[in-house]
């Protein structure tokens, strides 16, 4: 009896209970529900204000505020550099000197040669004004990368600087291009000719020089072989002979050797004789005792004296030799 009555009272709890369970899950899961909504509700209105541009401020608002303009955007390092155009005499300049100390290396176009790097791409380059960052370079040289310093003045490397400059960077890079070469006097570039400028000691203007003016297309080429002595050009007939470099080599017994130079570093030097017989000798600090002979070199050596004007007007002189 006592069972029974126990029965009873369980069987009657036991809905009361599932119905308690019942309703508070109902109650979790609504709350589930609900955080979800103002969750994604709360997502909805934060995407909607960042897509709402801000209003522009208003002219002249908040100037007494701050008396500093904005900065320009910075450029970007690694963009490339867009540069005025260069004028042709200090191209022509930087050129030469650059032919003479850099080109073995980096190449005739500063695009990378024996062992040198691309110049036209190099970030320092780029990133150079008028030569006070290669000037670093050039001075102190690279030791760890094989590169020797050079003893060339800053004046020398600005204009170094300034023939790199004058070229384009890539394919992206517009041509900068430079001035026209034809602004000098003809008749102030034949006084020099003639006069402090010493031509006539090689030249003549009836001799190797006749006809000069019209034998070169490109008045940037006649102006680039009048200050290197060497016919530069595509197509177009020099009128300057390109002679070669000549060494004479005397070695311990005293015998001298002469030729035409075929090579020279560090540790060796080779040359061609009168005959066409090769020869080549191992270099041992200042032996054996070199001598090289450039017909090239008072092209190269007049070139620190010459100034802008003049260049401009010995150009302008040789164009009317036709």
């Amino acid at each position: 009896m006592e069972h029974s009555i126990l029965d009873d009272k369980i069987n009657r709890k036991v809905p009361s209970v599932r119905r308690n369970l019942s309703l508070e899950v109902i109650l979790y899961r609504l709350k589930i529900v609900l955080f979800t909504l103002l969750g994604l509700g709360s997502a909805a209105l934060a995407a909607e204000q960042s897509s709402v541009p801000l209003p522009a401020q208003e002219a002249g608002a908040n100037q007494g505020n701050s008396q500093t303009p904005a900065k320009p955007p910075a450029v970007p390092r690694g963009a490339y550099p867009v540069r005025p155009p260069a004028d042709s005499a200090a191209v022509e300049r930087g050129h030469q000197i650059f032919s003479a100390n850099c080109s073995f290396c980096h190449g005739s176009d500063a695009r990378g040669g024996e062992g040198g790097p691309n110049l036209i791409r190099s970030q320092l380059v780029m990133d150079d004004d008028n030569g006070e960052l290669i000037a670093t370079v050039v001075q102190n040289g690279r030791p760890d990368k094989g590169m020797p310093k050079f003893d060339l003045t800053t004046e020398e490397i600005s204009s170094i600087a300034t023939f790199i400059h004058s070229m384009p960077v890539g394919g992206r890079a517009a041509n900068t291009g430079t001035v026209d070469p034809l602004v000098g006097d003809a008749k102030a570039g034949e006084a020099y000719f003639n006069g402090p400028g010493k031509c006539t000691t090689c030249h003549s203007v009836s001799g190797d020089l006749a006809g000069i003016g019209a034998k070169y297309i490109d008045v940037r080429a006649l102006q680039g072989a009048m200050l290197s002595g060497e016919g530069v050009g595509r197509g177009e007939a020099s009128a300057f002979s390109k002679a070669p470099k000549t060494v004479s080599v005397t070695l311990r017994n005293g015998q001298t050797v002469e030729g035409k130079l075929d090579q020279i570093d560090d540790f060796i030097v080779s040359l061609t004789d009168a005959d066409g017989n090769y020869h080549s000798y191992p270099r041992h600090g200042d032996y054996p005792k070199i001598v090289i002979k450039d017909p090239l070199q008072p092209h190269l050596d007049m070139l620190p004296a010459l100034k802008d004007d003049d260049i401009h007007n010995l150009t302008a002189y040789l164009v009317t030799l036709k």
